[in-house]
C-alpha cells in the first residue's frame, strides 16, 4: 500500500517521514495543525486537539476500557449483533491480515458493536462515542478499506480530522492496515500539500483537514463528492471547538449522494456535540459510553500550610522521606513554578521529569511513555497533564498549587482530574495540597464542594507523616 503527498514519490508522504514536519510549524499554520498557542499560557485552557493526539500516541496498543457500551439503533426492532473474532466479520484475507499484524487478536468492547453495523450491507450510518485506545480508529479504517473498489482509480472514502498531525496518525493506522491491500492507495489532503488545478487524482482514500479538503472539492475540483462511499468525521468534539471547522464539514457533507455511508467519532457529547452530529449524520445507530465518575471516595486528601514555595518544597521533602512511594504526580499552576521545583529536586538527586505546554506533543508522548515505564518516579507538570493519563504506579498525588480559575475561584473539575490521576483501577490513593494561609478558604471550598474530607498535616511530624502511608 502507497501513501502520497503531490509529486508521486509514495515514500514522500509516509507518516514517518511527514512526522519530522510536525514540530517546524509557522504561527499561522497553527490552527491547521494543532500546535495551538492557547496551551501555551500559563493556566490556559489544554488544547484538545494536541491532548487527543497525545493520547493517540502514548496509547499505541489497546486499553481496556471500563466503560459500559450502550447502543441505540435506528431501527430498535432489528437485531443487535456483535462479534467476539474479526473472523466472523468475513473480511478480505488481505484486511485480515493487516488487523492481525497490527497485533489485533480479537475486537475491543466499542469494535464488537461498531463493526458489524460499519460494515452491513446496506451500509448503516453511526455516531459512536469512544476515546483514545479503544479501536476507534482501526474500526473506521477497516470499514474505508473494506468498501472500496480496487479497480476505480478515484476518490471513493473520504475521512476528516481535525489538525494536520490526527490526519497523519490516522493516515498511519491505514497504512498498516492496508499493508496487504496492494492496490489501494491514501492521499493526504492537508496544507502544505499544493496540487495543480485539474490534477487526476487516483487514491482511492482522502485523509484531511476540513479546509482544505473544502478547498480540493469546491475550489480546485480535484475531489467528486458524489463518488464518495464512506465518510467519516473523527474528533468531532476537536472539530466544533475550532472555529469555522463545524460549518466547513457540514458543506462537505451536504455535498455526499444520499447513499454514502456516514461515521462520526467524538470522545465527548456534550449538547454542542449532540447537535453537531445530528446535523451532519442522517438516520445514525448510536453508540454511547457509560463512563464510571472519577470519585475522591477512595483517595485520602491531606493539606499542608505554607508561607511560600521553599516551604511547600521542605515539606514536600518530608513526606518523601517518611512514606513509601510507587510514583507521584506533582501539578503546579504555571510553568515557572514547574521549572524551579524540577530543578530542585534534581539537585537534591531525585528522578524526576517535567511535562509543561511549550513542548511539543511528540516530546510529551515521549516523557508520559518514560514515566509509565517506571524511568523516573516523578513526574512534575501544568494541568496539561491533568486528564486521560492512565498510570497504574501512581499512588500519589500532590498539588504543589491548588488550581484556581481566571476569577481565583477554585477549579473544581481540575482538582477532580488532578487528584483522579491516583485511587484509579480500585486502588487507594493519597492527595496532598500545598497551600498558603491565604489559599485556605479556597480548600475549604473545595472540600465543600465534593463533601469530603481534607485533613491537616503537621510537615514537621514524621510519625503523623508515616501514618498516612498504608
Amino acid at each position: 500500500m502507497a501513501s502520497f503527498l503531490w509529486g508521486g514519490d509514495p515514500g514522500a508522504a509516509r507518516s514517518e517521514r511527514l512526522s519530522s514536519h510536525v514540530t517546524a510549524t509557522e504561527p499561522g499554520r497553527a490552527k491547521e495543525r494543532g500546535l495551538s498557542t492557547e496551551s501555551q499560557r500559563e493556566g490556559g485552557r489544554v488544547d484538545l486537539a494536541a491532548n487527543s493526539l497525545l493520547n493517540k500516541l502514548i496509547r499505541q496498543s489497546l486499553v481496556e476500557s471500563s466503560h459500559r457500551v450502550e447502543v441505540l439503533q435506528k431501527d430498535p426492532s432489528s437485531p443487535l449483533y456483535s462479534v467476539k473474532t474479526f473472523e466472523e466479520l468475513r473480511l478480505k484475507e488481505e484486511l485480515l491480515k493487516g488487523i492481525y499484524a497490527m497485533g489485533f487478536n480479537r475486537p475491543s468492547k466499542i469494535q464488537e458493536m461498531a463493526l458489524p453495523m460499519m460494515l452491513a450491507h446496506p451500509p448503516q450510518n453511526l455516531i459512536a462515542q469512544s476515546q483514545s485506545g479503544t479501536g476507534k480508529t482501526a474500526a473506521f479504517v477497516l470499514a474505508m478499506l473494506s468498501r472500496v473498489n480496487v479497480l476505480e482509480l478515484f476518490p471513493q472514502c473520504l475521512c476528516l480530522a481535525p489538525t494536520y498531525e490526527l490526519a497523519l496518525q490516522t493516515g498511519r493506522v491505514v497504512e498498516r492496515m492496508g499493508k496487504f491491500c496492494v492496490d489501494v492507495q491514501v492521499m493526504y489532503a492537508i496544507r502544505g500539500n499544493r496540487i495543480p488545478r485539474g490534477t487526476d487524482i487516483t487514491k482511492q482514500i482522502i485523509i484531511g483537514t476540513p479546509g482544505t479538503v473544502l478547498d480540493w472539492c469546491f475550489k480546485r475540483k480535484l475531489i467528486d463528492l458524489t463518488k464518495i462511499h464512506v465518510f467519516v468525521l473523527d474528533e468531532a468534539d476537536v472539530m466544533i471547538d475550532t472555529q469555522g471547522f463545524s460549518d466547513q464539514s457540514i458543506r462537505i457533507q451536504r455535498a455526499l449522494p444520499s447513499e454514502c455511508q456516514m461515521l462520526l467519532f467524538s470522545a465527548t457529547f456534550e449538547d454542542s456535540v449532540w447537535q453537531f452530529a445530528e446535523r451532519i449524520i442522517p438516520d445514525p445507530n448510536v453508540i454511547k459510553l457509560r463512563k464510571e465518575e472519577l470519585t475522591l471516595n477512595n483517595i485520602r486528601q491531606y493539606y499542608v500550610l505554607c508561607e511560600n514555595r521553599k516551604d511547600k518544597y521542605q515539606a514536600l521533602c518530608n513526606i518523601y522521606g517518611g512514606i513509601t512511594i510507587g510514583q507521584a504526580i506533582i501539578f503546579c499552576q504555571t510553568r515557572r513554578n514547574a521549572k524551579w521545583l524540577t530543578v530542585e529536586m534534581m539537585q537534591d538527586g531525585h528522578q524526576v521529569s517535567l511535562l509543561s505546554g511549550e513542548l511539543t506533543v511528540e516530546q510529551r508522548a515521549s516523557i508520559i511513555q518514560r514515566f509509565r515505564d517506571g524511568k523516573e518516579k516523578v513526574l512534575i507538570t501544568t494541568n496539561v497533564c491533568a486528564r486521560g493519563i492512565d498510570v497504574k504506579q501512581v499512588t500519589i498525588v500532590v498539588n504543589f498549587d491548588l488550581p484556581i480559575n481566571q476569577a481565583q475561584e477554585p477549579d473544581y473539575e481540575t482538582y477532580l482530574h488532578r487528584i483522579g490521576r491516583t485511587g484509579r483501577f480500585g486502588k487507594k490513593g493519597l492527595a496532598f495540597n500545598m497551600i498558603e494561609v491565604d489559599k485556605l478558604p479556597l480548600l475549604m471550598k473545595i472540600q465543600d464542594h465534593f463533601n469530603s474530607s481534607i485533613k491537616q498535616l503537621d510537615p514537621e511530624d514524621m510519625d503523623e507523616i508515616e501514618k498516612t502511608d498504608y
